[in-house]
């Protein structure tokens, strides 16, 4: 996943019938959405589609389907690991990489529980990658049972084996990313970050891309300011945009992925609201929310030229 060009990683939705099963004509088009917006990869079975909610089969078909999508034009990554015995996350990865992937994600927070010291962490993380072969591995720091951010130091060992690279870094932290960047330098190797509160000083900083919910609203805007972020021509258009995803970053967390579908919508997609998982109530507020934002978009998208194709 290393680029020495800046890249946007959706953290892929999942769309579902209002019966509850999965969507696939939705996924193919939501898929060819990404892409035709100029994702540089996807991250497929994570937090955003709704991966605890999944069966192993509806995990693995999700992933086909969008390595089948792609059809080789970006890379796909996919969480590979759910939690019991090394063993049987073991066996999952296996199953996850013979699907196609680029990389098999590990959730940090399902190598070790929350009491659980560093040393067993990295244990556990080794323990994983022996039983695994050669294939290539990344970490997701999901908020999802609990968050577990790894040290600048700790990653720079799993790098270092040659097997690890990809990471989804939610440390909120600019500090910390700039140590693992410093310690991970000269590996093939791609730290992307998912907070858009400093996504142009991480980028600035050495991060390969960004992996951001923000994505599954307007993933060309993302893609605008991984291509544009160091374009002095270009300083207050950047800083607009940086400002922007700052102050709507709690409109499109609140009751998410429900907001972020019903924005979709707004925008074309043949998506239904449906999720799995229990987020909360979708008001007339988190309504009024989503419409404010599609115009304050629609007028910053119109303002950068920046095409769509929904």
């Amino acid at each position: 996943m290393e680029n020495s060009q800046k890249g946007f990683i959706p953290v892929m939705l999942t769309p579902f019938l209002s019966n509850g099963n999965i969507d696939f004509p939705a996924l193919t088009q939501l898929t060819e959405i990404y892409l035709q917006a100029g994702a540089s990869g996807l991250f497929a079975n994570c937090l955003s589609s709704e991966m605890f909610e999944l069966t192993d089969k509806e995990r693995i078909q999700a992933i086909k389907h969008v390595i089948k999508v792609a059809n080789g034009a970006v890379p796909v990554v996919a969480t590979g690991t759910f939690g019991g015995e090394i063993a049987k996350q073991a066996d999952f990865v296996k199953e996850v990489s013979d699907a196609g992937v680029e990389a098999v994600i590990a959730i940090t927070s399902l190598l070790a529980n929350e009491n659980e010291t560093d040393e067993i962490f990295n244990e556990r993380v080794f323990e994983l990658l022996s039983q695994t072969g050669d294939i290539p591995m990344g970490f997701y720091e999901c908020p999802v049972p609990y968050k577990r951010v790894l040290k600048p130091k700790q990653l720079a060992d799993f790098v270092a084996t040659g097997r690890v690279i990809y990471h989804k870094d939610t440390c909120l932290d600019l500090v910390q990313i700039k140590e693992k960047l410093k310690l991970t330098d000269g590996n093939a190797f791609g730290l992307y970050d998912a907070y858009m509160g400093h996504a142009v000083e991480s980028l600035k900083a050495g991060a390969s891309g960004l992996s951001c919910i923000q994505g599954n609203y307007f993933p060309e805007l993302i893609v605008w300011l991984c291509d544009h972020y160091s374009d002095e021509s270009l300083n207050n258009e950047v800083q607009a945009v940086q400002q922007f995803l700052i102050d709507n970053m709690e409109v499109m967390h609140h009751v998410y992925p429900v907001v972020s579908k019903y924005f979709l919508q707004k925008r074309g997609l043949n998506i239904s609201t449906f999720t799995r998982r229990n987020v909360g109530a979708f008001t007339t507020s988190e309504v009024k929310g989503m419409e404010t934002l599609f115009d304050d978009y629609t007028s910053l998208r119109n303002n950068l030229n920046i095409k769509v194709f929904i």
